[in-house]
């Protein structure tokens, strides 16, 4: 599928920053897991933290589709619109648990980053697999922005969440 083959690289290198971001969000839980915690920092976790793991965890699953050898754009298509589809369901998820969580108060920049921009990737997602069957090579750029979204995301947010504990939780902690 020549299409495909130009992107390689590409996914190789977004794929395996995805796993290695990962992997290093498990290591910073790990590392913060001896701050104390309440109830409600639960439900926060789930409204601000877990999306990021899934977030990397679609980037990781992208890569690896794109990057297998298909016979055509027809599986990789559907895969990557389902997970869009998924992805904007897992949005409003996000959304209502941002809502009802009261560990924090989110401000603009929590609902851009943890909802109106995974929104708008995994609406590309699904949009671009629609446009896939008719005009491949755009979808595929459109494809390839959705996935660096969803990495640029992810690193915002864990940075955020990162810096939160660190720097807020922390102090509370000791005081």
């Amino acid at each position: 599928m020549n299409a495909l083959d130009a992107w390689d690289n590409f996914y190789v290198i977004v794929g395996s920053s995805a796993g290695a971001l990962i992997g290093l969000q498990f290591v910073v839980m790990t590392l913060i897991a001896d701050i104390p915690r309440s109830g409600s920092d639960t439900q926060a976790g789930l409204a601000f933290g877990t999306p990021n793991v899934v977030h990397f965890g679609v980037v990781l699953f992208l890569s690896a589709i794109v990057c297998a050898p298909w016979h055509g754009i027809t599986v990789i298509a559907t895969l990557w619109g389902l997970l869009g589809i998924g992805g904007v369901v897992y949005a409003a998820i996000v959304a209502r648990r941002m809502r009802r969580q009261t560990t924090y108060k989110a401000v603009f920049e929590d609902w851009l980053f943890h909802f109106l921009l995974p929104l708008a990737a995994y609406a590309l997602l699904a949009a671009s697999a629609a446009v896939a069957f008719a005009r491949e090579r755009p979808a595929l750029f459109a494809l390839g922005a959705a996935a660096l979204l969803l990495l640029f995301i992810g690193i915002h947010n864990a940075w955020d969440t990162v810096t939160y504990h660190v720097f807020v939780r922390k102090k509370e902690s000791n005081a």
